[in-house]
């Protein structure tokens, strides 16, 4: 009986550190984002990031605050010989990606330590040993992988639709919850439910689009998989979101109801 007590009490501890662990772990988040961005720095997020100039200043100000959080607490390393990350480098990348969790703090990137970022696009080999080559990839062992080159040319456009730091960061989001099926975890079951009912029949009339050779508002690989979809309409949402609120309406809602904001008002 004695050695129960001692198990519990053992839990209790390690219960109240965890806790007390969290506790200032939230605090120093919630300084960091009252502190946001420097002048100097919203001119270099701007000058890297043109979508920023667009965003409403509360939403800019609720996302300015999570950069600050994202630039203390993840590392950005320089690969393929890239000679370093320089903090425009780093600002112009978590932007975007922190635009996306700006209105969803339970969607912050807890299980993303490093940023890889190589110069331009870089080859990989996939599990059959053939050569891929890649702008970007997003691991569910936490790191995301870009090319600079085109996170500079996906962010010089805001209206393209075309954005490889949304792309890769709509994948964490979706990685989430262990799966890369397009479907990001949800807090109520009817949720799930909702977003199946407007994504899966989107998906298969989009794929049948793309067979056929229709152009549609989004980008063409985004019939590669859900995963991919969901990646490629967060990149409309956020960049050509007016057209996709009117060619894509349930689809453009459920993004709306999701990211929690709404860009065709921009």
């Amino acid at each position: 009986m004695l050695g129960l007590w001692i198990v519990l009490g053992g839990l209790a501890v390690v219960a109240a550190i965890g806790v007390a662990h969290r506790r200032r772990r939230e605090n120093r988040r919630e300084m960091l984002r009252k502190r946001g961005l420097s002048e100097a720095e919203h001119r270099l997020v701007e000058a890297r990031f043109g979508l920023w100039r667009r965003l409403p200043d509360d939403l800019r100000r609720d996302a300015a605050g999570w950069v600050r959080v994202f630039l203390e607490e993840k590392s950005f390393e320089a690969c393929g010989g890239l000679s370093g990350v320089s903090e425009e480098m780093r600002l112009a990348i978590a932007a975007p990606a922190c635009l996306l969790i700006a209105r969803r703090p339970e969607d912050y990137y807890e299980r993303l330590r490093t940023v890889l970022v190589y110069p331009s696009a870089f080859t990989v080999r996939d599990e059959f040993g053939m050569e891929d080559v890649r702008l970007g990839e997003s691991w569910q062992t936490g790191s995301v992988v870009l090319a600079w080159e085109s996170v500079v040319q996906g962010s010089a456009d805001p209206r393209d639709g075309l954005n490889v730091v949304i792309h890769e960061f709509a994948h964490q989001i979706d990685q989430a919850d262990g799966l890369a099926d397009g479907a990001p975890d949800f807090e109520e079951v009817e949720d799930y439910g909702r977003w199946s009912g407007a994504f899966a029949p989107a998906y298969e009339e989009f794929c049948e689009r793309v067979q056929d050779g229709r152009r549609t508002v989004m980008d063409d690989y985004g019939a590669e998989s859900p995963a991919e979809f969901f990646a490629v309409a967060s990149e409309t949402f956020f960049e050509r979101a007016a057209k996709m609120k009117s060619e894509e309406p349930e689809i453009y809602a459920e993004l709306a109801r999701f990211y929690r904001m709404d860009p065709a008002s921009w």
